[in-house]
């Protein structure tokens, strides 16, 4: 018992720490790019001979802000500059830790995937989910690096790059639903996404950040790749923003990852995002392309709609509007961990406060347990062992009293 608590208290302090993390890295990261895309031609001749590159004026908190950008020729480099990165990293550390307390720890309920249609998802063990759910973090950002080295090393290829990570997006989205169950699959997705954003910090940004601070500093010129690749890795972390908020966020919705077609709604999901953020990104260059955002919102609207629950037969079986039937199978089933007092080892409380003790309590959740029991997801890893006939049972169900 007094395990299970310290395991809850952690998990509530590192989501703590997590989002406030990622509110703070997230911020800065958008608050740059906004103000890289907003800078103009510096217009005093004072500024043109110190090298400014940019300039951007702004009104804030009651006072006036003048920023300049240099890019390689600064006329001094003080010591105490300011770098982004630790927030960075404490986002990706503390996402990594939540992962190993909620899904690493019980890889059974989480990542065991029974009902895969590939034989050898579906009989892996606790362990070997474990294993392979790590291998898609490393695995995926190595891929991903890969396609930057070898398609636009020299950024002379962009366009054709971005092309080839939306492509592999669409291969990981395929890949971890049909291996992972849905809502394990679009969080190892997102965490995927965050993985690339925090190593390109890690290994690319921040490295060439320090080979040209050290340049300078010998009066020597900086390699212009260290600047250039360092933007790369940034714009490419910016269009990852809004999909991995929009991943991370869907396990509290069923019904996205529920369904038959959950690979293609995800995919929706991290194009909608990214175009979505391109109509901010072209907005603080002056340009005003409202053709972004329609689309995007098309995108979700699509995605809501194979995402929809399908309509009930119309005329179900005596049995399945049967809610002491219905309600019998929740008690065999479901009532180990969504009771008042679950009795399941590790559960103190019911997940997702979702309580079927009484046939009143069932029935305010009719939908959830409809969409999450036809699809498989629930029970988790099937531990309860409910039958097809069961699942049909509760597929014909009204849903009413």
């Amino acid at each position: 018992m007094i395990s299970t608590y310290i395991l809850d208290a952690g998990n509530l302090l590192l989501r703590w720490l997590h989002v406030i993390a990622a509110i703070a890295w997230i911020g800065e990261s958008i608050y740059f790019v906004m103000l890289d895309n907003s800078l103009r031609a510096p217009r005093g001749q004072h500024a043109r001979q110190l090298g400014v590159h940019g300039e951007m004026w702004a009104v804030h908190g009651g006072g006036f802000y003048h920023n300049q950008k240099y890019l390689t020729n600064p006329a001094e480099l003080p010591d105490d500059l300011h770098w982004s990165f630790w927030k960075a990293y404490t986002t990706w550390l503390s996402g990594f830790a939540l992962f190993a307390v909620m899904y690493l720890y019980r890889p059974e309920f989480y990542l065991v995937n029974p009902g895969s249609s590939w034989a050898w998802a579906a009989s892996l063990t606790g362990m070997q989910a474990n294993v392979l759910a790590v291998a898609f973090l490393v695995l995926g950002y190595i891929v991903y690096s890969q396609l930057c080295r070898r398609i636009s090393p020299t950024m002379q290829r962009d366009g054709l790059l971005s092309v080839a990570v939306g492509v592999m997006m669409v291969v990981v989205a395929y890949l971890s639903v049909h291996i992972f169950p849905g809502r394990a699959a679009f969080l190892i997705t997102g965490a995927l996404m965050a993985t690339c954003m925090s190593a390109n910090v890690f290994f690319w940004i921040i490295p060439g950040q320090r080979r040209m601070v050290a340049a300078l500093k010998a009066g020597q010129k900086p390699d212009p790749l260290d600047g250039m690749r360092g933007k790369q890795r940034s714009v490419h972390n910016t269009y990852f923003t809004l999909p991995v908020v929009l991943l991370m966020l869907s396990n509290h919705y069923s019904f996205i990852y529920t369904g038959p077609w959950a690979w293609i709604i995800m995919c929706l999901f991290i194009f909608a995002g990214a175009l979505i953020r391109q109509y901010f990104v072209l907005r603080h260059m002056g340009r005003n392309r409202p053709v972004y955002p329609l689309v995007g919102v098309i995108l979700l609207v699509l995605a809501l709609w194979l995402a929809a629950p399908a309509s009930p037969p119309a005329q179900a079986s005596a049995q399945g509007n049967d809610i002491a039937r219905v309600q019998s199978i929740m008690t065999a089933r479901c009532v180990q961990c969504h009771s008042a007092a679950p009795t399941y080892e590790g559960f103190t409380a019911p997940p997702a406060g979702m309580v079927f003790d009484t046939q009143a309590q069932t029935v305010l959740h009719a939908t959830q347990i409809k969409q999450v029991v036809a699809s498989s997801y629930m029970p988790l890893g099937n531990l309860t062992k409910m039958t097809e006939e069961e699942r049909a049972a509760i597929a014909a169900w009204t849903g009413r009293p």
